[in-house]
């Protein structure tokens, strides 16, 4: 009997995120239908689906910037509630989509303003600072740059040094890539997923885009009007659709691929 509350307990603590039941409606639309997900430790998890289907919503939730209607949302172990997501969001690193970097400040302010803000110590800053800059390979001279002054590519960097500044546990990425050119995009793609593995962290990601999704997802989540159709890894979505929606979704993105190669002959 110890064993098995024991296997129980390690169950419990692998699991970084877990939504039981969580629901939002904004007026008389219902955004998400009542949703259960896990999201272990360690693992890439992405959401994916087309626009409108309930991911950036259910992103939103996570992150505390809006409330569910129903349901529980708990995080390492806790309960997420207005009470506590000040603290849990510390522990969190987002990135909304085009990276949302507020104009007025330059790259150093923008990736290091919730640090000042906690009154970190200037070293440390600094120190943290040069290593993602590292990571993310963004050349030292653009700290002082505006984000009006960047490239897409380069302003995607900052808002990744941002959301990892504190070093949280859990990244939530929505749509990351999805304003860049096919190149950058892909480049960025490669390099994150390396990052992700280099570092270990928890992520959740959200995109329209089901190559992407493959590329990073251990496990895909494919929506449709604010509930869950599939989960599962790619493989199992392509080889085992739980209904026709699925099945077209990854075929409609498949085909104008097949299209341009069939014209190149």
């Amino acid at each position: 009997m110890a064993r098995l509350e024991d296997h129980r307990e390690i169950q419990h603590t692998s699991r970084m995120l877990v939504l039981s039941q969580v629901s939002k409606r904004y007026g008389g639309t219902e955004a998400l239908t009542a949703t259960d997900i896990q999201v272990s430790n360690g693992e890439t998890l992405v959401l994916i689906g087309p626009s409108g289907c309930g991911k950036s919503t259910l992103l939103r939730l996570i992150a505390g910037l809006v409330q569910p209607d129903s349901g529980t949302i708990t995080f390492e172990g806790s309960a997420v509630t207005p009470a506590s997501i000040l603290l849990a969001r510390r522990r969190m690193g987002y990135v909304i989509q085009e990276g949302g970097l507020f104009p007025h400040l330059n790259v150093r302010e923008n990736v290091t303003v919730m640090a000042r803000y906690l009154r970190r110590d200037a070293a440390w800053i600094d120190g943290r600072l040069a290593e993602l800059a590292q990571l993310v390979r963004l050349p030292q001279e653009l700290m002082t740059r505006f984000p009006a002054e960047l490239s897409g590519g380069q302003r995607q960097r900052v808002s990744l040094m941002r959301a990892l500044m504190l070093d949280p546990d859990l990244l939530l990425l929505d749509e990351p890539l999805g304003a860049l050119d096919p190149m950058i995009r892909y480049q960025l793609q490669q390099e994150l997923k390396t990052i992700f593995a280099e570092l270990g962290k928890t992520v959740v990601l959200v995109t329209h885009d089901i190559a992407e999704a493959a590329f990073f997802g251990q496990t895909l989540v494919l929506m449709r009007d604010g509930r869950i159709v599939q989960t599962g890894s790619f493989r199992d979505l392509a080889r085992n659709p739980a209904e026709a929606f699925v099945e077209e979704f990854i075929s409609a993105q498949r085909e104008p691929m097949a299209q341009l190669a069939a014209a190149l002959g």
